[in-house]
């Protein structure tokens, strides 16, 4: 039985902008080496407060051993959607990259999405 995704409010919750992504390989190991790490079973993230007035950003990492391109895009993409839906629940300030794992094609939706609901409430809960 597949579930309907929320709704969306604004064309602005509808994208990750520039603004709310991580792209630089500087601000990849900036949170890697000083954020938390969380581990799920479909991913590990690692969580770093910035401490400024900026939007939230999130980044994806998907390695070569997950398998083929597109593979590592379904990966991907179905991540991508689960933190899009969750990222209303996070202040400002924040920077995220998520490490998924080849679980995350064989979950379903619900159960992805839960798991990254999971971890922003606990990252904004130490805010």
């Amino acid at each position: 039985m597949l579930t309907k995704a929320p709704t969306l409010t604004s064309a602005e919750d509808a994208c990750f902008g520039k603004d709310r992504r991580v792209r630089k390989r500087k601000e990849y190991r900036l949170v890697y080496d000083t954020g938390r790490k969380q581990t799920r079973r479909c991913f590990a993230a690692f969580c770093l407060q910035r401490g400024d007035a900026e939007a939230t950003r999130v980044g994806f990492t998907t390695p070569r051993a997950l398998g083929k391109a597109n593979q590592r895009n379904r990966i991907r993409r179905r991540l991508r959607e689960a933190v899009r839906l969750s990222y209303h629940r996070l202040p400002v300030g924040w920077s995220l990259v998520f490490n998924p794992r080849r679980v995350v094609t064989e979950v379903s939706f619900s159960e992805l999405l839960a798991e990254v609901e999971e971890v922003l409430d606990r990252c904004a809960a130490s805010f």
